[in-house]
């Protein structure tokens, strides 16, 4: 029963520490791409394009940790449980 805790501690962890991860980078991304844009003013929509691409793979990393903490809480938990 220790290890069933155990598992949805490290799911949680998972899919919580993705997240600020995830708060962290998108603060990062925009105050750097606002400092860019201020420098450079005439770079503004290139800036902007890169951004948004590195955006969409940025949120890739927290659907990945949900990913693997559902398979953790659904598919690992219920064999240890049993």
């Amino acid at each position: 029963m220790e290890a069933l805790g155990l598992v949805y501690v490290a799911a949680a962890l998972l899919i919580g520490l993705g997240a600020l991860g995830t708060a962290i980078g998108f603060g990062t991304l925009g105050g750097k791409l606002l400092e860019g844009s201020a420098r450079q003013p005439e770079q503004g929509p290139a800036l902007q394009g890169k951004m948004f691409l590195m955006a969409g793979l940025l949120d890739a990393v927290p659907m990945i940790g949900v990913g693997i903490g559902m398979y953790l809480i659904f598919v690992v938990a219920p064999g240890l449980a049993g």
